[in-house]
C-alpha cells in the first residue's frame, strides 16, 4: 500500500512539472521585484558620449583593478574627450583612441594615467565571490557563471578567474607585448563573442547601454576595420565617469542581479525557450547567450 500511494504521489508530481508554463523573459522581468535589481555605482560607470547618443559602461576593478584605475584616471583627466573611434571591424570589435597615437608631435599628453601596465589577463580567484555557476559547461574553461553581472570563468586547480569576451565586453588594446597596453585604447565586442581572446586582453567591464550605437557604425576600409585616411573617424565628445557628472545628468538604470532567484529564472528561460515560435529546443545554452536584463528607473 506504502509503495502504491509513492508510485501515485511520484506520478502527480511528474505530471505536474509537465503541465507547468514556463515563462519568458520579458515575462519575468514583468513580475520581478525591486529587490531583484541594482543600481549602477556611479564611480564604476563610464559614460561614452558621442553624436548618436551616450554609451553606458560598468567597469569591473573585481577582476582588473589597476586598468580600471587607471582608465578611471584618464576620464577624469578627459584624456579621450576631442579623440575618436578608429576602428570598426565587422563581426569583431568596435576601438576608439588617439588617431595621432604614433605621431610624438601631435599625440595626446597623458596627464595623470599611465600609457601603459602590466596585464591583467585573469586574477587570482577570490572564494567570497558569489559565483553563480552555468551547468551547461563550456569549451574554454573549466567553469563559467557570472559573478556581480559580469559573465566570468574560474578554474579551481590554478585558483585564477577571468572575464570573458562576450558581446558587449570592453578591453584595453594592446601590442604584442603583454604589458603594451593600459586602457588608452579601448574597444567593444560587437560581433560574435571571440573567447580566442579571453585571458589574451586585460578586460576591464561591459557596455550595458548603447551597444546599438557602437555596433550600427560604418566598418572600416583598412586592415583589420581601421579607418583609412578617406574616412573620418567618429568623434568622442567626452568619456567621463558617471560619479563626475551632476547626478541630474545621469542615466537612471538598473542591472538584474545574478545572484537571485528571478536570474535563475531567466537562464531555465532561454535553456528551455518556451516562446510558441520555437519548434526545437536546444535545452542548453552557452554563457556569451544568456542576457543580463538592463532597465531605466
Amino acid at each position: 500500500m506504502k509503495r502504491f500511494v509513492f508510485l501515485f504521489i511520484s506520478f502527480f508530481i511528474a505530471l505536474n512539472c509537465l503541465g507547468k508554463t514556463r515563462l519568458s523573459m520579458s515575462e519575468l522581468i514583468a513580475q520581478s521585484k525591486s529587490g531583484d535589481w541594482r543600481p549602477l555605482d556611479p564611480a564604476n560607470t563610464l559614460y561614452l558620449e558621442l553624436k548618436s547618443g551616450r554609451v553606458i559602461i560598468e567597469l569591473a576593478p573585481g577582476f582588473a583593478p589597476k586598468h580600471v584605475e587607471n582608465v578611471k584616471k584618464l576620464a577624469q583627466e578627459k584624456y579621450w574627450d576631442g579623440l575618436a573611434i578608429v576602428r570598426a571591424q565587422d563581426n569583431y570589435v568596435v576601438q576608439w583612441a588617439d588617431p595621432n597615437s604614433s605621431d610624438a608631435a601631435k599625440k595626446k599628453v597623458i596627464k595623470t594615467g599611465k600609457a601603459t601596465l602590466d596585464a591583467e589577463f585573469e586574477t587570482a580567484w577570490d572564494s567570497k565571490k558569489s559565483f553563480v555557476k552555468l551547468k551547461d559547461g563550456d569549451i574554454y574553461a573549466p567553469e563559467v557563471g557570472f559573478v556581480d553581472g559580469f559573465p566570468v570563468a574560474r578554474d579551481l586547480k590554478t585558483k585564477k578567474g577571468w572575464l570573458l569576451h562576450c558581446y558587449g565586453a570592453v578591453g584595453a588594446g594592446r601590442d604584442n607585448a603583454s604589458d603594451s597596453g593600459g586602457g588608452t585604447e579601448l574597444y567593444a565586442v560587437t560581433g560574435h563573442a571571440p573567447r580566442h581572446l579571453d585571458r589574451n586582453v586585460t578586460l576591464i567591464g561591459r557596455v550595458i547601454s548603447g551597444m546599438e550605437l557602437l555596433s550600427s557604425l560604418p566598418r572600416g576600409k583598412a586592415a583589420m576595420g581601421f579607418y583609412d585616411k578617406t574616412e573620418q573617424p567618429v568623434a568622442i565628445k567626452s568619456l567621463h565617469l558617471a560619479s563626475d557628472i551632476p547626478e541630474a545628468d545621469r542615466t537612471q538604470i538598473e542591472v538584474m542581479k545574478t545572484d537571485s532567484k528571478i536570474f535563475q529564472d531567466v537562464i531555465e528561460s532561454r535553456r528551455h525557450r518556451p516562446e510558441e515560435w520555437f519548434k526545437y529546443r536546444a535545452d542548453r545554452i552557452e554563457i556569451c547567450n544568456v542576457p543580463i536584463p538592463v532597465r531605466t528607473k
